[in-house]
C-alpha cells in the first residue's frame, strides 16, 4: 500500500497539538527545590573518620582528579612489652570536580566506606580552580548524603550479621550450660568431717 502523501506531517502536528493543550508546569528553582531521585549523582561526601589513606581512590580514577597527602605516625605499643606499629595519617583529601565525570568508581572501589554519593549539585564556582573541593568541604557534603534504602525482608542475612549472630549464640549457649551444671560432690558436702569416711558420734576412740 502506497504511504497517504502528508501523513509523515500529520503525525508530527498531531504531536505538537497535544502538547501545545497539556497544562505547562515549570519548576520554581531556587525558590523551590526540586525532588531529585534517592541515587542522585551530585557530589562526592568523605567520611574521613574511615579513611585509611589506602590510595585505592586516586589509583582507579579515570581522571586522575583526586588528590591525597598523608604521612605516618608511630603508635605506641597497647600492652608493655609489645611492639610499636605505625599508621597513615591522613593531610589533604581534594576532588576537582572539574575533571570528574561522576563514574562512582572511586566509591564502589573503598573498603572502607569513605566515599558517598550526595545529592548536593549546587557547588557552581566563577573560576574553574575553585572547583578543586578539599576535605572540609567534602566533609560537610557528607551529612546531605541519604539513608541507605531498607534491605529486602526476604533477602538472606549478611554474612557478617549471620557470623556474629552465630558467635554470640554460642556464647550465650556456654553461659547457660555453666548455670545449669550440677555441684559436684566436693560442692555438695556439708561441714568438714561429715563424709561418709567420717566417724560418726559416739565413734571416736571406738577402734
Amino acid at each position: 500500500m502506497a504511504p497517504i502523501p502528508g501523513a509523515g506531517l500529520a503525525k508530527g502536528l498531531a504531536v505538537t497539538l497535544r502538547t501545545m493543550t497539556r497544562k505547562t508546569v515549570t519548576e520554581q528553582y531556587p525558590d523551590v527545590q526540586p525532588e531529585l531521585p534517592p541515587r542522585t549523582r551530585g557530589v562526592i561526601g568523605l567520611f574521613e573518620e574511615n579513611c585509611t589513606v589506602c590510595m585505592l581512590c586516586a589509583r582507579e580514577c579515570p581522571d586522575w582528579c583526586i588528590y591525597i597527602d598523608s604521612h605516618k605516625e608511630t603508635v605506641p605499643a597497647a600492652v608493655e612489652g609489645g611492639r610499636e606499629r605505625s599508621r597513615n595519617v591522613l593531610d589533604r583529601f581534594a576532588i576537582d570536580f572539574a575533571l570528574c565525570m561522576y563514574c562512582g568508581i572511586c566509591i564502589e572501589v573503598c573498603p572502607f566506606d569513605a566515599l558517598f554519593w550526595s545529592p548536593e549539585f549546587e557547588y557552581a564556582e566563577t573560576d574553574i580552580h575553585e572547583l578543586t573541593h578539599e576535605r572540609d568541604r567534602l566533609r560537610e557534603w557528607m551529612w546531605t548524603v541519604p539513608a541507605p534504602p531498607a534491605l529486602d525482608p526476604a533477602a538472606e542475612e549478611p554474612k557478617e550479621l549471620a557470623a556474629a549472630r552465630k558467635a554470640a549464640d554460642k556464647l550465650a549457649a556456654a553461659q547457660a550450660a555453666a548455670l545449669e551444671e550440677p555441684p559436684g560432690p566436693e560442692a555438695s558436702g556439708g561441714p568438714e568431717g561429715s563424709g561418709p569416711g567420717a566417724p560418726g558420734p559416739g565413734q571416736e576412740g571406738s577402734a
